[in-house]
C-alpha cells in the first residue's frame, strides 16, 4: 500500500488514514507492505526519495505482492505515487481510493482535497503508462460497506490477472473434427502469458492399460470417485475403467505441473476405451483445477478465470436451448461434467447423445442433475486469430427453478437483455461454449482482461 502526502495538507490526516484502511484491510482478510509508521511523515510517500524507499521495499516482498492499493488521505503527491509504482516495477494492478472530505471539516487544519488530488494522480499514471482501477465512487470511506465490495472486486482482479499470466494447461487430445468453433491460437493465449501442453490420447489411454485393478493408486482413485457421487446401476468394469484413466491424467497434470486441462471427451474415447471422462473432469473442476470438453482451452481459460475470481469451481455449459417464449431465459446444458458443487442434486449416468452410435455399456461416468438457483457470472474467452487478439465477454444471471424436463446437466438461466447478448455472440464469431461459476465476478473479471491484460472485453448488463 502507498500512503499519499502533499505537505501543505495537513500530514495527521495520514497518521488516522493509515490506521483506518490498514484495520479494514486486516478484517477482510488481507496482509500489507507498506513503508513503517517510522518513516518520514507516518510512512507516507512524498518526496522522490520515499518513492525509492518504498520501491525497493515492494522489490524485496514482490513475492508477497498481488496488488497494490494507493490511498489518499489528502490531496497526495502525483509524482511520487506514480515514481514508487515504476520504480517497483512490480506489473500487477493498482486500485486508487481517495478519503471523502467531511463538509463540516473544511477548513485548512482538515480540509483533504482528495477528491482532486485523486484526478492529478490518474493523470499521472496515464502518462506513465501504469494501468489501474477505480473505487465505485471517486471518495469514499475505507469503512463502508461500498468500499469494501471494491476491495473484494479488486483481490478478485488481481487473482485473475496475476493467475493467467503464469497459467499452464493442458490440451488432451486433438479437437474433435466437428467442432471447428473450438479452435484457438496457442501463440495469442502465450503472448498474455497462458502455455499449453498437449498429449496425444493414445498416450493418455496407452498409460491407462498399463494399471491394472490391484494397483493402490487405482485403488485409491476408485474410492475418490465412489465417495463423489451415486455410482448406483454402473458396471464394475466401467468404474475400473475410470480409475485407471483419472491415476493417467493425474499422473501427467502432475508432471507438466498444470493448472487446468481440456480433454477430447468424444468419441475416439468412448470407442477405443470405453469410458467417458466426465466424472474425473468432473472432480478436476470441483477441487479447482478446470477441465473443458472437447479440447476446449479457450473455454478452459473462462472456467480458470472465473475459478480465479471466485475461488469456487466453474462448468463449461453450453448455450443451448430457448425456454418457452421469454426473451430473457434459455437452457445451458453439457453432457455433462459439470462439478459437484454446481448442482442441486446429482448423480453418475451414461451418456445419452452418443449412446446410440457407439453402445450404452462405453459411454458410462456422465455426471447429471439439475444446477442449483443462484446468482452467476458467465465468460468466454476467444482468439481473434484473424485481427491478432484475445477477446472474451461477460455478465452476470440467476439459475431459476423453472420446470425443465431433460437429461444430462443443465439449468435454466436468467440474463437481462439476453437476445441482445445472443446478437453480440452471434455477430463477434464467439463459440457456444460458456464458462459458468455461482458467484457475482463480473466487474473484477472485465477490469483483468480489458484493463490489465489488454484484452477486448464486452461485459454485458
Amino acid at each position: 500500500m502507498i500512503v499519499g502526502n502533499r505537505g501543505f495538507f495537513p500530514s495527521h490526516l495520514c497518521e488516522s488514514g493509515r490506521k483506518t484502511i490498514l484495520h479494514v484491510l486486516k478484517e477482510e482478510g488481507y496482509g500489507t507492505v507498506i513503508l513503517p509508521v517510522s518513516a518520514r511523515q507516518f510512512g507516507s510517500v512524498e518526496s522522490l526519495q520515499d518513492a525509492r524507499a518504498c520501491a525497493d521495499l515492494f522489490k524485496k516482498n514482490a513475492h508477497r505482492i498481488d496488488g497494490v492499493i494507493v490511498t489518499l488521505p489528502n490531496f497526495g503527491d502525483e509524482r511520487a505515487v506514480a515514481n514508487a509504482l515504476k520504480f517497483a516495477g512490480l506489473n500487477v494492478p493498482v486500485l486508487i481510493h481517495a478519503f471523502a472530505d467531511a463538509s463540516k471539516r473544511m477548513t485548512i487544519k482538515d480540509r483533504r482535497d482528495s477528491f482532486c488530488g485523486k484526478m492529478s494522480v490518474c493523470n499521472n499514471l496515464k502518462q506513465y503508462g501504469i494501468p489501474f482501477s477505480l473505487t465505485t465512487l471517486h471518495t469514499v470511506d475505507p469503512t463502508s460497506t461500498s468500499f469494501r465490495g471494491d476491495l473484494r472486486q479488486f483481490a478478485a482482479t488481481c487473482r485473475v490477472v496475476n493467475g493467467l499470466r503464469c497459467a499452464r494447461l493442458g490440451a488432451i487430445g486433438a479437437r474433435p473434427t466437428a467442432f471447428n468453433t473450438v479452435r484457438y491460437s496457442e501463440k495469442l493465449l502465450e503472448r498474455s502469458g497462458i502455455s499449453v501442453d498437449t498429449l496425444d490420447l493414445f498416450e493418455l489411454m496407452g498409460w491407462a492399460n498399463k494399471m491394472t485393478a490391484k494397483d493402490a493408486k487405482v485403488k485409491r482413485k476408485l474410492d475418490q470417485i465412489k465417495k463423489y457421487t451415486a455410482t448406483k446401476g454402473i458396471p464394475a468394469e466401467s468404474l475400473d475403467k475410470m480409475a485407471r484413466l483419472g491415476c493417467a491424467i493425474d499422473k501427467w497434470c502432475k508432471e507438466a505441473e498444470l493448472d487446468a486441462t481440456a480433454i477430447q471427451c468424444w468419441t475416439a474415447m468412448e470407442e477405443f476405451y470405453g469410458v467417458v471422462p466426465c466424472t474425473l473432469m468432473s472432480m478436476m473442476s470441483n477441487s479447482l483445477m478446470a477441465s473443458a470438453c472437447e479440447t476446449d482451452i479457450a473455454g478452459t481459460v473462462s472456467m480458470y478465470a472465473l475459478q480465479l475470481a471466485s475461488q469456487a469451481p466453474s462448468a463449461l455449459l453450453d448455450w443451448n436451448n430457448n425456454y418457452g417464449d421469454d426473451p430473457d431465459k434459455c437452457v445451458v446444458f453439457h453432457c455433462s461434467n459439470l462439478p459437484k458443487d454446481v448442482f442441486a442434486s446429482q448423480q453418475m449416468d451414461y451418456q445419452e447423445i452418443i449412446a446410440g452410435s457407439v453402445g450404452k455399456e462405453n459411454t458410462y461416468g456422465t455426471v447429471v442433475g439439475r444446477m442449483r438457483p443462484s446468482q452467476f457470472t458467465f465468460c468466454r474467452v476467444s482468439t481473434d486469430d484473424l485481427n491478432g487478439r484475445v477477446q472474451a465477454y461477460v455478465g452476470e444471471g440467476k439459475l431459476t427453478n423453472d420446470v425443465l424436463n431433460t437429461f444430462g446437466g443443465f439449468g435454466v438461466a436468467q440474463v437481462k437483455g439476453l437476445q441482445s447478448l445472443l446478437k453480440y455472440i452471434c455477430n463477434n464469431g464467439f463459440e457456444h461454449h460458456v464458462a459458468f461459476n455461482l458467484s457475482q465476478y463480473a466487474p473484477a473479471v472485465e477490469e483483468a482482461f480489458g484493463n490489465y491484460l489488454g484484452w477486448s472485453t464486452y461485459k454485458h448488463g
